[in-house]
């Protein structure tokens, strides 16, 4: 018969053993859920020469296929024109710096790729309300994206 101190002195040291196996677990996941992080935080290496985004942020970018349906350049800017965009539902104006690669008569019922969710930016030559995107230097080296046949406007760009 094991006396009722035995007993709880048992008890104790069941207990404290429990504790530290818990403990031990605990640290165990811990660290494999800092590796883990780790893991992934490496997978863009920090570039101190640009920004790097995480996914939170590129996903708040809102890219929606636009069809043009105007173009004029705008009086007093040398490298402006004016786009009129149809993204499906709505109508936007957009200011965009691509006249030394394009007539405007020529943009008209083109598609391409507009970053929707980008505050308007009042310009001196009126309201941009979004940005085409293009890919080249600049000047007359400067390309709109389009997107393949079949796209329509208003649709994202996933």
């Amino acid at each position: 018969i094991t006396s009722p101190r035995a007993a709880l002195t048992g008890v104790a040291k069941a207990s404290d053993d429990l504790e530290f196996e818990l403990a031990a677990h605990l640290r165990d996941r811990l660290s494999a859920v800092r590796k883990a992080i780790e893991k992934q935080q490496m997978v863009f290496p920090k570039n101190e020469d640009s920004d790097v985004i995480g996914i939170d942020d590129f996903m708040k970018v809102q890219l929606k296929v636009a069809r043009i349906i105007d173009a004029q350049p705008v009086e007093g800017a040398d490298k402006l024109l004016q786009l009129t965009l149809d993204v499906g539902d709505h109508q936007r104006q957009v200011f965009s710096g691509i006249k030394a690669a394009y007539q405007a008569e020529d943009l008209v019922n083109r598609l391409t790729v507009v970053v929707a969710n980008l505050a308007p930016r009042k310009m001196r030559f009126g309201v941009s309300e979004g940005m085409v995107l293009a890919a080249g230097p600049g000047g007359s080296d400067i390309f709109l994206l389009s997107p393949d046949s079949g796209a329509e406007p208003g649709m994202d760009v996933k």
